[in-house]
């Protein structure tokens, strides 16, 4: 039996991918095979040794100490691209919302008395005050080409917007999906200065942080509409506050709100709605699950944002699939132990991704305990396991 520890409500359509006769999944589960999350903070719950692999139910990972489970062999999984609809139609919406000023037009309205004799009069008042600008024609610059940023460069396109991004990692899959029209820009620079609208989907790291400072929104078209739905500290909101009160900046939409923004009537604030949608959740659920029965039942790596993308058809009678650091002559030394074993490999596939390799092989015959043990004693193993 694998035993799944869960944290969070993870959708039942994913939990269902489990089979009962080998999986037993629940919230407090002793020393799990694997964790599935969304939200919980893992930097703060102590991790069983047992633990092989943790998945987490979305795209980003800043709530997993990926580099301590490295170090352990652990394997960290999310599932990119899963929410990549919710996230482009909240983008679409913020951006509809912000050009035609529907947040404080609809609160300018609430707020009127309906048993006013000059109720109507207010009414068109308002109808003044809030005229907003149509998309068609305007620029949407987006930073980070990924699953999501490519639905929302064609999605933009269809509305009739010019469209430049950047993305220098940009994979051969979405820049074939990409639409032909999209302009690619060479820095992070070319595409601040040339949008009236700017969406960031990138992931927090020391290279992201603060991306859009105080000294790239002086470069931004006056009027512009910024967005931020991809992670905190992505935007400098500090500056973003200082630009919206001077009348630089038209709007400001963002999934990740603090007092001083909320106070601020040109920010549309979002209580974490990015990847909050039904179809979301399950998809997001379901490619977690399915990404750790392969890797718990086949060693197979899909989306591991710490292993090698890695998957071996199963040929001979055992599997061994050994997580180690990435150093000279370690399947070298594992192909010795095995033949000093009298165990035959069958076929074998090796990648490294950065400090860390993975192998996968499969051989005739059972592997004892010995030999596992043998194994696993290699100076740079982290973990090996018998599938």
């Amino acid at each position: 039996m694998f035993r799944i520890q869960t944290f969070n409500n993870i959708a039942v359509r994913g939990l269902d991918r489990f089979p009962r006769e080998t999986y037993e999944v629940a919230s407090g589960l002793a020393n799990p095979h694997a964790i599935m999350l969304r939200s919980h903070n893992l930097h703060s719950t102590p991790v069983a040794d047992s633990v092989q692999a943790v998945g987490r139910a979305g795209s980003g990972v800043n709530n997993i100490p990926v580099d301590a489970l490295s170090a352990r062999g652990v394997a960290v999984f999310n599932a990119p691209g899963a929410n990549a609809n919710a996230v482009k139609e909240l983008v679409v919406a913020g951006m509809l919302l912000a050009s035609r000023n529907l947040i404080p037009a609809a609160e300018y309205l609430h707020a009127l008395d309906g048993s006013d004799p000059e109720f109507m009069k207010r009414v068109e008042d308002g109808k003044k005050r809030f005229v907003g600008f149509e998309l068609p024609g305007r620029t949407l610059g987006v930073i980070g080409l990924g699953a999501i940023g490519v639905r929302i460069a064609n999605a933009a396109r269809a509305l009739g917007m010019q469209v430049v991004g950047y993305d220098p990692k940009i994979t051969v899959e979405s820049a074939w999906r990409l639409e032909a029209d999209v302009e690619r820009a060479r820095t992070v620079d070319a595409v601040v200065s040339a949008a009236d609208v700017i969406t960031f989907h990138v992931p927090l790291n020391d290279h992201t942080r603060n991306i859009l400072d105080a000294t790239r929104i002086r470069s931004l078209k006056r009027g512009a509409i910024v967005i931020n739905l991809a992670r905190e500290g992505v935007v400098d909101d500090a500056a973003i506050c200082s630009a919206l009160d001077e009348g630089r900046i038209h709007a400001f939409v963002t999934d990740f709100p603090t007092p001083e923004l909320v106070g601020n009537p040109r920010v549309i604030a979002l209580p974490h709605l990015g990847a909050s949608t039904v179809e979301s959740e399950e998809n997001c659920a379901v490619m977690i699950a399915d990404q750790l029965r392969d890797y718990l039942e086949n060693g197979n790596v899909r989306n591991a944002v710490n292993l090698p993308a890695l998957a071996l058809e199963r040929k001979g009678d055992t599997r061994l699939a050994i997580v180690n650091r990435n150093l000279p002559d370690r399947v070298g030394q594992i192909s010795r132990t095995l033949g000093q074993k009298d165990v035959n490999i069958v076929h074998m596939v090796n990648e490294s991704r950065g400090d860390l390799a993975y192998t996968l092989l499969d051989v005739e015959g059972e592997v004892d305990a010995a030999t596992a043990e043998a194994i696993n004693s290699i100076d740079g193993v982290l973990r090996a396991r018998v599938l």
